[in-house]
């Protein structure tokens, strides 16, 4: 017989379908329940913020129908909202912990996926190619960066994508020519894509809350400079050698690139060519002038 002072049995922690996903005091004990912890490593903080949940999801543009990949899915509370738009959804998870509760809350939804893993694994191309025209996310901050970047730039880029990042990466993806934060991956994107953040996200918003502000970033698709692969390739290793030494200017970096270095006078010819300065820096150029420059480059010396 149980003692009158002994503590009462802990609660059964809650269906996942039943959990009010932004709510910051059910999410907390019902992660607490299932005995999970959010993790630093993979970049874990969930979002429980219904306003910014629903601007991720109308800067999405997403509309019955359309194909939809999540990195980083988590507990399921934008994957639940894409779901509600009509979007079929392919969910990418690479926390065993989080698997089973997304299972349990969509594994009846015949648009939805899971894919258990990491998201740098995946063949983005391949995933992109067979109808998935959107990536909408909140990326784990881990790998935020590099999932962009290589969605954008694999074989068969998404038309749109929303997502939530920390606040200076997306000024360093949406950074204009000129802009201290540019870099080579916002000239990357830019050629591809019109980038703009669209809101400030608080930490607030977040379980747990971040160290950082974050904010929404939206890439819409353009045609506007169009590449082969090779000349894309050229343009991006060209720029990556460049912003390398960022404060240098291009006239003097650009002589010093290994295997991409050429003579003085032919930096000094191509720079003409391409409307820039000898005295530019590398994020002075607009993404027409980087095109430009690439393509002098793969002209013989």
């Amino acid at each position: 017989m149980r003692a009158a002072n002994e503590d009462a049995a802990a609660p059964p922690a809650p269906a996942a379908a039943d959990l009010n996903l932004c709510s910051p005091k059910e999410v907390s004990a019902f992660l607490c329940a299932r005995g999970i912890r959010p993790s630093k490593a993979l970049g874990q903080n969930f979002l429980v913020d219904r306003n910014v949940l629903a601007r991720i999801v109308e800067a999405s543009g997403v509309a019955p129908g359309t194909g939809v990949l999540e990195v980083g899915a988590g507990l399921g509370v934008l994957t639940s909202a894409l779901l509600a738009a009509g979007a079929r959804v392919t969910a990418v998870e690479k926390d065993p912990a989080l698997q089973p509760i997304l299972r349990e809350r969509f594994g009846a939804e015949p648009d939805f996926e899971l894919v258990c893993g990491d998201a740098l694994a995946l063949d983005f191309a391949a995933l992109f190619a067979a109808g998935r025209t959107h990536l909408v996310s909140n990326l784990p901050y881990s790998v935020g960066s590099r999932v962009v970047v290589e969605a954008a730039t694999c074989a068969h880029p998404p038309e749109r994508m929303a997502l939530l990042l920390q606040k200076e990466v997306c000024e360093r993806f949406a950074a204009p020519e000129g802009s201290p934060e540019r870099g080579a991956a916002s000239v990357w994107l830019q050629r591809l894509y019109d980038v703009r953040i669209a809101r400030d996200v608080a930490p607030s918003c977040f379980v747990p809350r971040p160290e950082v502000v974050s904010s929404v970033l939206v890439l819409s698709r353009h045609a506007r400079h169009p590449l082969d692969p090779a000349a894309d390739a050229l343009l991006r290793a060209l720029s990556k050698a460049a912003f390398l030494h960022r404060r240098k200017q291009l006239a003097a970096s650009l002589r010093d690139a290994g295997a991409l270095s050429r003579p003085p006078e032919f930096v000094r010819a191509a720079l003409a060519a391409a409307g820039a300065p000898e005295t530019a820096r590398p994020g002075e150029l607009s993404v027409a002038q980087w095109i430009a420059l690439s393509q002098q480059w793969s002209q013989p010396c």
